[in-house]
């Protein structure tokens, strides 16, 4: 299958991270390439470093992004290890670093990886395939609670006790191997009244156990403290958030940063050693245009929040 992409918010991203041809650039999302290929093109002495946890995203890019082949590096890893490769390439600092966070159009449009729930295939959801713990396992082996609190923390679904029930209460009859099992199981866990109000109510189910597979979460807040820590001064770190958890995190991490003391507001005498190490570009986050918003309907929900290092 094609791999194709259309990157979100391209020309924000692009000026967000306000390139230098001499700098070096790390995206942590790579892809399709869509916004490596724009990044590249920019660069004279400058190197990107591209990095997917998913090896199919970086063999498609790579040949997408052949012609700039002597300015990139490549790297299959999940971006919040990213930087401990750096050391091999005796890179220290970057310029900047893009985030595109959550499931690729190709992973979802590809339906044998099981991220989709308008198409049958086996559960999977593995971004990484590498990795042992899939979809399946999430749903077949779970506890109920664990199942409860994964759909209500990562899909936020008020129903997610029922939906949790239902499907141990499917498991146990055999085993649940198939995307569309789980859809409807979930479309079934819902009030007729209810079950269409504010789209498909499987997105949220679906949302979450891809974001338990994957540890989309997990470190996260770390990560984007070390990349921003790792830029030269006037570096940007430019993140595309999807749902509102991915969003938050962002937005707490990095107020965080941007903080020169963190001592209690009575205290007389600063002893935190806390200091400002960013500046917050967008006190708002950027949102798609009403154009894009037309063209590109996976970029409905996103928010694009950036930082300089200072």
């Amino acid at each position: 299958m094609e791999f194709k992409h259309v990157p979100v918010m391209l020309n924000e991203c692009i000026e967000g991270l306000n390139i230098k041809p001499n700098g070096i650039y790390l995206d942590g999302t790579l892809g399709g390439g869509g916004h490596s290929s724009e990044i590249v093109k920019r660069l004279t002495t400058g190197k990107l470093i591209a990095v997917d946890k998913d090896e199919q995203a970086l063999a498609a890019a790579s040949k997408r992004l052949e012609e700039y082949s002597d300015k990139i590096i490549y790297i299959h890893d999940d971006f919040k290890n990213s930087l401990s490769h750096l050391e091999k390439y005796n890179i220290d600092k970057i310029d900047g670093v893009l985030l595109d966070l959550g499931v690729s159009s190709y992973q979802l449009d590809n339906s044998e990886r099981g991220f989709s729930y308008n198409a049958d295939a086996p559960l999977d959801m593995r971004m990484d395939q590498s990795q042992t713990l899939s979809a399946y396992d999430v749903v077949n082996t779970y506890s109920e609670k664990e199942l409860a609190d994964v759909i209500y923390k990562y899909g936020e679904d008020k129903l997610s006790r029922r939906i949790a029930f239902n499907i141990v209460k499917e498991r146990e009859k055999a085993p649940i191997k198939t995307t569309l099992q789980l859809a409807d199981i979930v479309l079934n866990s819902y009030p007729a009244k209810l079950r269409w109000k504010g789209g498909n109510p499987c997105k949220r189910t679906f949302q979450a156990i891809r974001i338990e597979v994957n540890g989309e979460l997990r470190g996260l807040s770390e990560a984007l403290e070390e990349f921003a820590l790792r830029l030269n001064v006037g570096g940007r770190l430019c993140v595309i958030t999807f749902h509102s958890l991915e969003d938050r995190i962002a937005k707490q991490t990095f107020q965080y940063l941007e903080k020169d003391c963190i001592c209690p507001p009575n205290q007389p005498i600063c002893t935190c050693n806390k200091r400002k190490e960013v500046e917050i570009i967008t006190r708002h986050p950027i949102l798609p245009s009403e154009e894009e918003l037309e063209n590109n309907s996976r970029s409905q929900s996103a928010k694009l929040r950036i930082v300089e290092r200072v």
